[in-house]
């Protein structure tokens, strides 16, 4: 296939299991057009052999040892035939022409860099799935949240969030991208490891000028909970440092002090509460994340200036909500983003 619409990359380690479940709906569904790439981070249950017996067009790209996610996803890149990129997560289920209103999106907005599908539980299919959902979005203090879920409340999908939006990142579970942007961002900060990864990368796309677009024309299912599970003091880890990182490298000029000292306001907060509950675990977690972030100020400076120096936004009005989610949702009881005050419905006409 010479230049196929996509390339779609499902980066695996010994998760066979995953892959007999949810490569079928893959190789059926994505179409005569696009290429299919495998890229196995030294696997020892016999993923690459199964792939090349039952799938002869698939490409198994092996390597030396586990990169994770993002390594494993930089490394794979170069083997991509398209100018367009799909990361895809092993436990995804994807349905039938979810390819295609990705592309016409990419085709037909130059300004748009990458484009997110809806995305809804495996399990419980009637619900939103916790890794993207409709869309993901920042508050001003760079909290995540989707539209259709914030922190643990996941809402049912009953059409609420049926148009296409303007949205702060794309799931790393599943969304498309263009890969001459993802090679210009320099693929995603392998620093990361886990989680917040994809966030970081669609900031940066944001400062260099470009759109994050959310479709509800491309559907798919994901499992998730596959790397880590949520309840993990690790996870908690990767997603007090790796937030504390993304905001070093990409807040706009002379906000940096006033978001990282509100953060570390925060977190220190939560430090306190989980001191208060006896989880140990969950407070050594959050204080290793600090103490991890805090030796990696001189490089993520280095990044921060490098990444300023191709900024064209003035500001991060485009990529952080004005409202704090933590207040709405634990104080204010607001639980979904429809409540949520002040948030347009953005884009609908494009």
């Amino acid at each position: 296939m010479a230049n196929p619409d996509f390339s779609i990359i499902i980066v695996t380690w010994n998760a066979l299991h995953h892959l007999k479940t949810f490569l079928p709906s893959v190789h059926q569904h994505s179409g005569h057009n696009s290429e299919i790439i495998i890229a196995d981070n030294a696997s020892t249950d016999g993923t690459s052999d199964w792939v090349c017996e039952n799938y002869h067009e698939i490409r198994v790209v092996t390597f030396d040892k586990n990169y994770g996610y993002c390594g494993g996803n930089n490394r794979a890149v170069p083997h991509a035939r398209s100018d367009n990129l799909i990361f895809l997560n092993n436990d995804v289920e994807v349905t039938p022409g979810w390819t295609g209103p990705l592309k016409q999106i990419l085709d037909s907005h130059s300004d748009i860099a990458a484009v997110q599908p809806k995305m809804l539980s495996w399990k419980n299919r009637r619900y939103f799935e916790y890794a993207g959902a409709a869309g993901g979005l920042l508050d001003r203090f760079a909290y995540p949240f989707c539209r259709g879920r914030i922190f643990d409340t996941l809402e049912t999908d009953e059409g609420q969030y049926d148009y296409e939006a303007d949205t702060a990142w794309a799931s790393g579970a599943a969304f498309a991208i263009r890969k001459d942007l993802f090679l210009q961002c320099g693929g995603f900060d392998e620093s990361f490891e886990f989680h917040m990864e994809e966030i970081d990368l669609c900031w940066q796309l944001w400062n260099l000028g470009y759109r994050i677009r959310y479709t509800p024309d491309s559907v798919v299912y994901h499992l998730g909970g596959g790397s880590l599970p949520a309840e993990s003091p690790r996870k908690l880890y990767f997603n007090y440092r790796n937030n504390l990182k993304m905001i070093w490298k990409n807040s706009a000029p002379g906000t940096l002090a006033a978001k990282i000292t509100a953060r570390l306001t925060l977190d220190m907060i939560s430090l306190a509460r989980f001191l208060a509950g006896l989880k140990l675990k969950e407070c050594y977690a959050v204080i290793r994340a600090h103490l991890h972030f805090y030796r990696s100020i001189p490089q993520l400076t280095k990044q921060r200036k490098n990444l300023a120096s191709r900024r064209v936004t003035k500001d991060d009005s485009l990529v952080l909500a004005p409202l704090s989610i933590i207040r709405h949702y634990f104080l204010a009881k607001r639980k979904t983003y429809q409540q949520l005050p002040g948030l347009e419905i953005d884009g609908q006409s494009d």
